[in-house]
């Protein structure tokens, strides 16, 4: 599916009239000026799925960020803008294949994943010290009451219902009542791709930065069928910022190198990341094939 069909990016001149009218000398950086445009990205033309490729400080990442925030989409972690972001953002413009982005498209960035996988895992820390208060409570409401608890007040009603509950319950029920049950423990590269699986719905626009990040190879390589099912049935559009070789491998994804200058659509055997663990791997071909 395609939702958004190219966006532009300020050009050079357009650039310089808005450095040159800052007066202020406290400015040592104007980012993301002058980033985009040193690699001659003007304009960049969307399939189902578009990749950006690059090392870091190529500008992926600034062209996502730009993308996501002209066209105002959700994004779950905080981002740090430039004094000049949003003069950067202005001066930048898009068009559609329809009249509108759908209204659950997204930025997904390694910051999200990273959160995600923190708050499972507090979450599940924060289960246990609670199971074991709990475990403390009944134990000690148990032996105190004995059977002689005796309302006096209003006051005595949540005491009341908590003794109650001891009386009918056993322990690890009285505690299964009282507290969550453990989020499934997990590796990270299983959290982060159920993180995947949950943000991505049917019919929407995804901006992905670096999502191969806390996955393994193997869970890289299912992430990739996840997103290549999700824009060829699903009705999901793609836009990614990787150097990861099994991302790039998606099929029918049209990558613009951000190596390259100017930036330059390229086949993915074609990047030189990619020419790297190639050559590696055919330079240990033997060791595979004893």
């Amino acid at each position: 599916m395609l939702y958004l069909k190219s966006f532009t990016f300020p050009t050079d001149s357009e650039e310089f009239d808005v450095i040159i009218n800052v007066n202020e000398k406290c400015y040592s950086s104007f980012y993301p000026f002058k980033i985009l445009s040193q690699r001659g990205i003007e304009k960049i033309d969307f399939e189902p799925v578009t990749i950006f490729y690059g090392s870091n400080g190529s500008g992926k990442t600034t062209a996502l960020n730009v993308i996501a925030e002209k066209l105002k989409l959700e994004r779950s972690a905080v981002y740090n803008k430039s004094s000049f972001f949003n003069d950067y953002v202005d001066l930048c413009g898009y068009t559609l294949k329809g009249t509108a982005i759908p209204a659950n498209s997204r930025i997904i960035t390694s910051d999200d994943v990273f959160d995600f996988m923190l708050n499972l895992r507090m979450l599940n820390e924060g289960i246990d010290t609670g199971r074991e208060e709990l475990f403390k409570k009944y134990r000690k409401i148990k032996s105190a009451d004995n059977g002689k608890f005796r309302l006096r007040s209003l006051d005595d009603f949540e005491e009341l219902k908590r003794l109650t509950s001891v009386r009918r319950n056993t322990q690890s029920m009285y505690v299964k009542k009282n507290v969550g049950v453990n989020v499934r423990e997990q590796s990270n590269g299983e959290s982060a791709f159920m993180y995947f699986a949950q943000k991505i719905e049917e019919n929407a626009l995804y901006l992905l930065d670096e999502p191969e990040n806390s996955l393994s190879p193997q869970k890289q390589m299912e992430l990739v069928r996840f997103l290549e099912d999700s824009a060829r049935f699903y009705g999901c559009q793609f836009i990614i910022a990787t150097h990861s070789p099994f991302v790039l491998s998606v099929k029918n994804a049209q990558i613009y190198d951000f190596d390259s200058c100017p930036a330059a659509v390229k086949h993915w055997t074609e990047l030189k990341n990619v020419r790297v663990y190639y050559n590696f791997f055919k330079q240990h071909r033997a060791d595979f094939e004893k």
